[in-house]
């Protein structure tokens, strides 16, 4: 079986590294498995060089851009229709907007006898977006629907959505968790005392954490209000913000402004492999993004252990149960979100429990192996079994 992964970017991020794992797992299950990416520039950091390192094999179109460019997006799908015209893959696999749907209309045109898949890592139109956008991508994949065999969507919100908006019928749509290493997170929280003191953390002090990259909608600007609050009451607290982005001097501003920049570490940028040393550092982690499909972050705590307080946006809910594994807050509540947190470290037993409840039910349904092996299925089941659309 020959397939190809296309995705606009490389930057470190959830649907990036649920690509590679995706690409690594089926490499080893001895598929010929190339991918395809845009340019990846800017504060958010790189994934290229692990691709280089694992030798996975690497197509970068330079035109191949995030943002809405006529003559370089014509380029692109020009460039994708022509490499998957000589390459002749079996299958063609998208991720992200821009990617999936020039991906998927240049493949299908190419060679309508490719199965072309696409996974909603978060859909390219929400509630924080200007409504004339909105209805652009909406037109858009309702047309890449057409060009498209399957979806793979990484929780029910997305499917849920994405039907509520005419893309598609139920059938159309599979629910794949997207899979990461799990057992780094349940030896690194053994290390915990150790790695506090490496980042000066005394032992007898609260860690509210986020990872996530600093820019807009990413919602830290709602955190960090909350805690210059939490902190009046509980002094012994700190902020851990874990990444960088355009918004970080905006945040010191803030901090410095409202004397809590002694209680807050902006840790920078931080490479994927390390995110399990900072969730053990942490005592609860905090979501407050207002757009994501089903925030890997989110995922990561409660695999360390660590109860989550969380905006209910998208798919955060499915793993975040109300009262078991942490609380779920409507999006942009502060106050609510500040009770939430005080209550958390006003109980640390219950705190403990949620933070157990919530790694059993991420081993249960985060593997990579898992995802890996569920896609492996759903190719062979469209490849060999299914009617398609051409």
């Amino acid at each position: 079986m020959k397939i190809c992964h296309v995705i606009t970017r490389l930057i470190i991020g959830g649907a990036q590294e649920n690509t590679i794992f995706t690409v690594e797992g089926l490499i080893k299950k001895g598929y010929q498995v190339e991918l395809i990416t845009g340019p990846t520039k800017g504060p958010e950091g790189s994934l290229e060089e692990r691709i280089k390192e694992k030798n996975i094999p690497l197509i970068v179109i330079k035109e191949l851009i995030r943002e809405i460019n006529p003559v370089y997006d014509i380029v692109a799908f020009l460039k994708l229709f022509f490499i998957f015209k000589r390459k002749k893959y079996d299958i063609v696999h998208t991720h992200s907007a821009k990617a999936g749907i020039l991906g998927r209309i240049s493949a299908k045109i190419a060679n309508p006898k490719t199965i072309v898949i696409h996974t909603i890592h978060g859909l390219p139109f929400h509630p924080y977006q200007n409504k004339i956008i909105n209805l652009f991508y909406i037109l858009a994949e309702k047309i890449a629907y057409y060009f498209t065999d399957h979806f793979i969507c990484v929780g029910e919100t997305m499917k849920e959505k994405s039907l509520k908006a005419g893309i598609g019928k139920e059938s159309d749509y599979t629910v794949i968790y997207s899979g990461f290493e799990i057992e780094p997170y349940i030896e690194t929280s053994k290390k915990r005392k150790e790695l506090r003191e490496k980042y000066d953390i005394k032992q007898n002090e609260k860690v509210i954490g986020m990872i996530g990259r600093l820019f807009y909608l990413k919602g830290q600007e709602f955190l960090i209000k909350a805690f210059k609050e939490i902190s009046k009451k509980f002094p012994n607290t700190k902020l851990l913000l874990v990444g960088d982005g355009i918004l970080r001097e905006k945040l010191e501003n803030y901090a410095k402004e409202n004397s809590i920049s002694d209680k807050v570490i902006f840790t920078g940028l931080v490479p994927p492999e390390k995110i399990p040393e900072y969730v053990a550092i942490i005592d609860i982690l905090v979501h407050t993004s207002l757009r994501e499909g089903l925030p890997k972050t989110v995922a990561q705590g409660l695999a360390g252990g660590k109860p989550v307080v969380a905006f209910d946006i998208d798919g955060t809910k499915e793993v975040v149960i109300n009262g078991k594994t942490g609380f779920i807050v409507p999006p942009k509540d502060i106050n609510l979100l500040k009770e939430k947190i005080i209550y958390l470290l006003e109980n640390p037993e219950i705190s403990d429990k949620m933070g157990m409840e919530g790694r059993k039910l991420i081993k249960k349904l985060f593997s990579v192996e898992k995802m890996v092996d569920e896609i492996e299925k759903l190719y062979i089941k469209f490849l060999y079994n299914e009617k398609r659309k051409y």
